[in-house]
């Protein structure tokens, strides 16, 4: 993580400054103070470069003098348009654009209206900065990204570094499940994800840990079919951090349960080859729940939590469930396994079962990179929200919203759950064709929450980018813990994050997917045939071999 420091404004006596300007500042007193101090660099360089402080726009101006190595320009666009997302996105920016710089400073004091502006941009840079290079060995140092610390110039230093402590513990929950979903599968099997788990435990994290004979004995017989086909053990991590020290007995904690499958073949229906590789991350569920752990035991959220991951890996082999197996789940209902690459379901239904049974909390959100299909129906901008309780969806959507992780509500209801009739069990594990498959995932969920106020978000669509954002880089993105952290300290804390306000308009999204979209992606949810051919073009039939031309034999 880069260190952070805040003070008030100076000029640095060497290395770069970084001037993040609204569309109204150009030519205003801040720009003419720092102009003075470069000896009227600063001016002759925007209007060298045309710079006009529109949002997301960057200038570098280098050697502009007083010792400064370069000078970065980042625009915020409309003043009145800035918010924390706004600020967050400045210091990214500024974080990607400072190059091989060491150290920097960054002047936050255009961007202001609300508490912890500066620690917003902060943020910003921290989150941007954050690099996964733990197998690179030939890297030229030339090459390493050599950022290290950052000076944000504020007007109050103390109130900034005080409003810094939260959101560097978010941060660290990011990282954390950026870090988890990166991991090769080769690394992070289903038990090494659980010792990582241990960890938290620093933290005042409690965590349990339940081996193969545990759920056996448990009757976890849904989960445990999807692991009997892999050498790798399954793993299901309970994680609680008790932060109010209730000893109310009707006191009831709040629950997060994340799909972990470590790595994903389809199993007997196996997944087509190409993309393949992204299955690595289909445990991003359990990350975005590892993480938001750490993030509220980090800042010491006064709330009673439990997160809770099922872990496993879907392997083809002798041993493997096969389709037409039936079993049997923690709560009873038997189901019918009519397509093996619909596993995360079948994983999420005893572990939420088990979560309602234990925990009676307040409400359960799941989290699963769940479905292609709802790639097709949202592309990578919105994670799909499928909700029995319409105030928990609202606020997980305005959660959403301030933090720039948007989700968008799809539909339940009766007809789409008789397309998981079973004609020889309680149900089946996939609908009857191509079309709902998201929707149809979600209902057989559902059928597990026993009445619980319940929310499932299917970030297949955003967990991944193959692309550089603003906050993200390419890669893991961690989807989903900011947003919750976001909804536990509005909706449970009674703490509101500045800035509180929500923008009316859906805003675009901070955090996206881009790019995810390999036909082993889409595929995944049971959709293998369907929806792989919407990720490639069908190959033209070979033209007919022509016929040999014959002779009549001669009489």
């Amino acid at each position: 993580m880069l260190d952070l420091a805040f003070a008030k404004a100076a000029l640095p006596e060497s290395g770069a400054l970084v001037l993040p300007l609204a569309e109204e500042d150009l030519g205003g007193a801040l720009m003419g103070e720092w102009d003075r101090l470069l000896g009227g660099s600063l001016s002759r360089g925007v209007a060298a470069a045309e710079f006009k402080g529109r949002k997301g726009q960057s200038t570098t101006l280098y050697a502009p003098g007083g010792g400064l190595s370069r000078l970065v320009l980042v625009g915020l666009g409309k003043r009145e348009a800035l918010d924390a997302a706004g600020a967050e996105a400045a210091g990214g920016n500024a974080a990607a654009a400072l190059g091989k710089e060491t150290v920097a400073s960054v002047d936050a004091r255009a961007i202001g209206g609300w508490a912890g502006a500066a620690a917003d941009l902060a943020l910003g840079a921290t989150l941007r900065a954050w690099r996964f290079d733990r197998y690179r060995t030939t890297e030229k140092p030339e090459d390493k990204p050599r950022l290290t610390g950052i000076k944000v110039l504020c007007e109050d230093p103390q109130a900034a570094k005080a409003e810094w402590a939260s959101r560097r513990a978010v941060a660290e929950g990011v990282f954390l499940a950026r870090e988890l979903v990166s991991e090769p599968a080769n690394i992070l099997n289903p038990p090494e994800f659980a010792d990582r788990l241990r960890k938290l435990e620093k933290l005042g994290v409690e965590v349990e840990v339940f081996g193969q004979k545990d759920l056996e004995k448990l009757g976890f017989g849904s989960m445990l079919c999807v692991s009997q086909g892999s050498a790798q053990p399954p793993r299901m991590v309970v994680m609680r951090w008790n932060g109010t020290d209730s000893k109310k007995k009707d006191s009831k904690p709040v629950a997060f349960v994340g799909k972990g499958v470590t790595f994903d073949t389809g199993g007997i229906s196996i997944k087509p080859a190409g993309g393949m590789e992204d299955m690595k991350w289909d445990m991003a569920g359990a990350g975005t729940v590892a993480g938001l752990m750490m993030a509220l035991a980090g800042r010491k959220a006064k709330v009673d939590v439990v997160g809770l991951v099922g872990l496993v890996e879907n392997m083809p082999s002798s041993t493997a469930v096969r389709p037409g197996d039936v079993v049997t789940s923690y709560s009873g209902q038997t189901i019918e396994v009519i397509n093996t690459d619909a596993e995360g379901r079948l994983v999420l239904a005893d572990v939420l079962s088990y979560c309602k049974k234990r925990f009676d909390p307040a409400f359960m959100v799941n989290l699963a990179t769940l479905t292609g299909a709802i790639i097709v129906a949202l592309g990578n901008e919105h994670a799909g929200l499928f909700s029995n309780d319409d105030g928990l969806a609202q606020r997980i959507q305005e959660a959403g919203k301030a933090v720039g992780e948007l989700a968008w509500r799809m539909p339940l209801g009766e007809a789409y759950d008789r397309a998981i009739k079973s004609d020889i069990a309680d149900m089946k594990n996939v609908g009857g064709g191509r079309a709902g498959g998201s929707i149809t995932a979600a209902q057989f969920i559902q059928r597990f929450v026993d009445g619980c106020p319940w929310a499932h978000l299917d970030i297949a669509g955003v967990a991944w980018g193959s692309k550089d954002q603003p906050t993200v880089p390419k890669g893991a993105t961690a989807w989903g813990v900011r947003l919750l952290d976001r909804l536990v300290a509005e909706h449970h804390e009674g703490r509101t994050p500045a800035p509180a306000e929500v923008p009316a308009a859906e805003p675009p999204a901070a955090v996206s997917g881009a790019g995810s979209e390999s036909p082993a992606v889409l595929a995944e949810g049971g959709g293998a045939s369907a929806d792989a051919s919407i990720a490639a073009p069908v190959a033209p039939a070979p033209a007919p071999a022509a016929r040999p031309a014959t002779r009549r034999p001669r009489r």
